[in-house]
């Protein structure tokens, strides 16, 4: 099964041509440009690279959020109109699920961070399960740091994402030697990773709807809030 795999809910893109779980081609962009200017050009770079067309997938899977809104917007509406136009189906992928892959095949616990402003972190626990796939151990969250880092469990944590960066020091005040912090390339997403947890959830039968599928943000955008306290 071809799979294409696009992640576009941070300051990066990223792009993944994988044929069932095995990666073909993968693309990394982060240039400081918007993220429309980049996405497309791109996706005509990894077709050209593979030999592939838009009519040989399979399969599309993308990250869903939480993350950039704007980023995630853009994303969604690129895939969407990828399946409109083959019609193929489309899985969705956590952005924190994503980037908890990276701490594979660590056993213990893994917290993935992404940086939400505003003193806060979106946030979720995973661990590796006996069939080396991630199972969440609680839901995908907006939170304090602070208030996070209270609540969990005194045990051996494994922390990674540009919210774990942010508040490593926090983080080591915290857990002291309990505290494993991923370094270097373990905090970006990665769309391979998207691809493979969108195969996992196409096989378990989660296809979203082409038509009716929106990125899950958790938390309002400076718009809706603004409109919100004005209404209210």
């Amino acid at each position: 099964m071809l799979t294409l795999a696009v992640e576009c809910a941070t300051k990066s893109i990223g792009l993944a041509l994988l044929d069932d779980e095995g990666v073909l081609a993968e693309l990394y962009v982060r240039l400081g440009r918007h993220h429309a200017e980049v996405l497309l050009p791109a996706l005509d770079r990894l077709f050209i690279m593979s030999g592939f067309t838009p009519g040989n997938l399979d399969l599309l899977a993308c990250t869903v959020g939480p993350g950039s809104f704007t980023g995630l917007r853009i994303g969604v509406s690129t895939v969407k109109g990828l399946a409109l136009a083959t019609g193929k189906p489309i899985v969705g992928a956590s952005t924190l699920e994503t980037l908890a892959m990276n701490a594979i095949p660590s056993r213990r616990l893994i917290c993935p961070m992404l940086d939400a402003q505003k003193n806060q972190v979106y946030t979720g626990l995973y661990r590796m399960g006996p069939d080396n796939l991630l199972t969440a151990q609680r839901p995908d969250q907006l939170t304090s740091a602070s208030d996070l880092l209270e609540e969990l469990a005194e045990e051996e944590i494994v922390f990674l994402g540009d919210g774990a960066l942010r508040y490593e020091k926090l983080i080591r005040e915290t857990f002291k030697a309990r505290a494993i912090l991923c370094g270097g390339s373990h905090h970006r997403l990665m769309a391979s990773a998207v691809g493979l947890i969108g195969l996992r959830q196409y096989r378990m039968g989660a296809i979203m709807n082409t038509l009716t599928f929106t990125p899950r943000y958790l938390r309002l955008s400076e718009a809706e809030a603004t409109c919100g306290k004005r209404s209210g």
